[in-house]
């Protein structure tokens, strides 16, 4: 009994499932147990005595890690966002905590570091994930769920598809995913921006020349109707285009052949087309601005995709996936952000949507060096605070009292009636009712409507 009181400890280190290791001031290692040896693949005897960045090649010891940062302020430190590479040269995700090593009389005489493989729990996220993932789209939310669910069969159908959805909603990303569905996978995808380019310069592209048709046509130019064969062709924004310009691309549709400006005889071209708009096309018609034979040419198949604003449960899981993007892109390890931060994000109204938010992370992600992304990295516009003047900040205060305000005024000119309100605002009901418990606000029932 008292030689195992003598080696308890040996023991316990023995035996946790965790890995820990000491350094002397000199980094090298002085201690490594079952577990590090069974995590790095390194047996013991080889890592005594080694510098620890030679065993562990972990991320952090290219920057400043938990160790370094111990050993020079004195106190603990965690990363929970780090990898080591293993004696197959495999990343193992770990998460590790570092404090200082003393002796009986509380000399330091190094450091200890406890580090946790995480591995089956990036398995098990990697999973979770992949149920709400279609292609680089992320949602959990019903909405896009049932639209995850049919993209396949969509994919398979080979019919025109008109996508519909505000600007920064995912239009583009939703028809890459049905081209890459498709049987057409392993050909060309060519988006089209309609709205970017002038009706004479958008059939020349899509349709192609011949040498001599204009000015400057020194050569043939094959367009994007036979650089796309056997592929698909996405019209972004095909409500920007004039009605003369419709008539053309309607025939080229219906006929799949085409004649390239200046040329005489025509060029037939077997491709898919995927469109999507951002306007109503429905009251386009009606006003003249759209053709409905066109119309109808390209929306055998619709899908709507909801704004940012409508799917708010999907945030979270969009901020890990444009962080991780970007650790992989830069080299980094940030672990996404932090409550105060994500408190934030879930009170905005996303007006650019999805494209807003990634913008918003990878600012944040630009001004932060390690950890996560707080308030301070955000950008100032976000809190509706306006900007610095000379400079002093405004008040929280006077920020929130303006904020309060410009609520109270809306819901007492709509009798309290909180869709309305919003509707004056110019914002989502949901985001006026996330603002109102936000700033704690008491507010009286709507008065019930007469007759």
């Amino acid at each position: 009994m008292k030689k195992l009181s003598e080696n308890i400890n040996e023991i316990i280190l023995e035996s946790i499932s965790d890995g820990v290791f000491t350094v002397n001031h000199h980094w090298e290692i002085t201690m490594f147990n079952r577990s590090a040896e069974e995590i790095t693949g390194i047996p013991r005897g080889e890592a005594l005595g080694k510098k620890c960045w030679d065993v562990f090649r972990s991320n952090m010891c290219e920057s400043d890690c938990a160790l370094k940062k111990t050993m020079r302020e004195g106190r603990p430190f965690v990363s929970d966002s780090t990898y080591i590479v293993n004696s197959e040269k495999k990343r193992i995700p770990v998460t590790a905590c570092a404090s200082l090593l003393k002796d009986e009389t509380g000399k330091v005489v190094g450091g200890v570091e406890i580090f946790r493989d995480h591995t089956l729990v990036e398995e098990l996220r990697k999973e979770l994930t992949t149920r709400f993932r279609m292609g680089d789209m992320v949602s959990k939310s019903p909405a896009m769920q049932r639209m995850f669910e049919n993209l396949p069969r969509i994919a398979e159908s080979e019919s025109a598809t008109l996508i519909e959805g505000e600007t920064g909603v995912g239009k583009e990303l939703a028809a890459r995913a049905i081209h890459n569905l498709s049987l057409r996978k392993d050909n060309p995808f060519v988006p089209v921006n309609c709205g970017a380019l002038p009706d004479s310069l958008l059939e020349s592209e899509l349709f192609g020349y011949k040498k001599g048709a204009f000015t400057h046509a020194v050569k043939d130019k094959p367009g994007i109707f036979q650089a796309a064969a056997d592929g698909t062709i996405f019209l972004d924004e095909i409500g920007e285009t004039s009605p003369a310009f419709q008539v053309r691309l309607l025939r080229a549709l219906e006929s799949r052949e085409f004649r390239p400006l200046g040329a005489v005889e025509k060029v037939k071209a077997d491709f898919r087309i995927i469109a999507a708009t951002h306007r109503n096309l429905g009251e386009m018609i009606q006003s003249g601005e759209f053709r409905a034979d066109l119309f109808y040419r390209i929306n055998v198949v619709a899908l709507d995709i909801p704004p940012l604003r409508e799917r708010m449960e999907d945030i979270p899981m969009l901020i890990d996936h444009f962080v991780e993007k970007l650790n992989r892109i830069r080299g980094k390890h940030l672990a996404g952000v932090d409550e105060k931060a994500l408190e934030m994000l879930m009170s905005h109204d996303f007006p650019g949507n999805i494209r807003e938010l990634e913008n918003i992370i990878e600012h944040g992600f630009a001004l932060c060096r390690e950890g996560r992304i707080g308030l301070r990295h955000l950008p100032a516009a976000l809190s509706g605070a306006p900007p610095k003047t000379n400079g002093h900040e405004p008040s929280g205060d006077l920020v929130k009292a303006a904020e309060v305000k410009v609520i109270m005024d809306a819901m007492r000119k709509n009798r309290y009636n909180r869709a309305a309100a919003a509707r004056d605002m110019g914002i989502h009901k949901s985001t006026l009712f996330r603002k109102i418990k936000r700033l704690g606000l008491d507010l009286p029932k709507a008065p019930p409507s007469s007759g």
